[in-house]
């Protein structure tokens, strides 16, 4: 029973002197209210996206993480500017692919090319005599 009552008193004396130091405590008194965290979007809007612009992206956070809202946005604008960027590759394999198929021989390939007159026989003797 001593024990028990001991260990109250010391229970009620932690906790008062941790009331204390919270609420009266301290140079400047009770402590200030935190400003609430805001994003601040660092994604450039005037050119693509490099791996250093993802990777200054800090959003605030709040009781149960991040703002989904927040995230949302800037997943959504990264998968827009992925989404760009595969159309334009694309766009210029295909374009890769169909000069390489006419360099290698498309139907057109041969195209205002006039092949050259066989030579006539007098005109080979002549250049045979000139050697």
């Amino acid at each position: 029973m001593v024990l028990f009552l001991f260990l109250v008193i010391a229970l009620v004396v932690v906790v008062g002197a941790v009331t204390l130091a919270v609420v009266g405590g301290g140079e400047s008194g009770a402590l200030p209210d935190a400003a609430p965290e805001r994003f601040t979007d660092p994604l450039p809007e005037d050119r693509p996206l490099r791996r250093a612009d993802v990777d200054e992206v800090r959003f605030p956070l709040t009781l149960r993480g991040y703002h989904m809202g927040e995230v949302d946005e800037v997943l959504g604008r990264l998968g827009a500017e992925l989404a760009e960027r595969d159309a334009r590759i694309a766009e210029l394999e295909a374009s890769l692919a169909g000069a390489q198929a006419t360099a290698v021989g498309g139907k057109h390939l041969f195209e205002g090319y006039e092949p050259r007159k066989a030579a006539e026989p007098d005109e080979q003797r002549q250049t045979g005599d000139d050697q």
